[in-house]
């Protein structure tokens, strides 16, 4: 088994490059002190909605009593949450983003996410493949989880998608033809 600071340069060392490779689109890492981390995989992570409510995002994990490695506040590291699987956790302006880092081809093809809704709140699908978080009342988007993508480490795409099981977002990456480490990345904004 890899110690955990091992573990999580080499997952900071494979989102890195990934990350690097697809371009200034992507979401900027920086602390914000209205996403609220758990200390380990299952505490998951509290994000804020547009209209002040704030909903939970857990992570579903063989390993969930894994600990964060703190990198910084707006950084840190789910070393070994599943079987050759690591999470880097990211907070952003606007929520936070779950780099899924699959080292080998024993790693889980599935990942889940239970999400808990403050009241008035629902997931919408969305015909992108994403979920829009919208407040019943009144129908606003108060948040997205946008559609998941995944890439190997030749830059090349993986195919990524999520199905929702009553509140649970399953990302489904299929990677068996994949050249690891791949990195699928589930990102919510408000």
């Amino acid at each position: 088994m890899r110690h955990a600071r091992d573990g999580a340069a080499a997952a900071m060392t494979a989102a890195s490059r990934i990350l690097v490779a697809r371009g200034k689109n992507e979401p900027q890492e920086m602390e914000n002190p209205e996403v609220a981390w758990g200390q380990r995989a299952r505490d998951g992570v509290w994000v804020p909605t547009k209209d002040g409510q704030r909903i939970h995002f857990g992570i579903d994990v063989a390993a969930a009593d894994t600990v964060a490695q703190v990198l910084r506040p707006s950084l840190r590291v789910f070393v070994g949450v599943e079987v050759d699987t690591d999470i880097v956790a990211q907070t952003t302006a606007g929520g936070m983003r779950l780099l899924t880092v699959i080292h080998g081809p024993d790693a889980p093809a599935e990942f889940r996410f239970p999400i808990s809704l403050a009241d008035g709140l629902a997931l919408e699908a969305m015909p992108s493949g994403g979920y829009d978080v919208v407040h019943l009342r009144y129908g606003a988007t108060v948040g997205r989880l946008y559609n998941p993508w995944a890439c190997d480490s030749m830059f090349r795409q993986v195919k990524a998608d999520y199905t929702l099981d009553g509140s649970t977002v399953t990302m489904r990456v299929q990677h068996s033809d994949a050249f690891y480490p791949v990195v699928a990345d589930p990102s919510f904004t408000r």
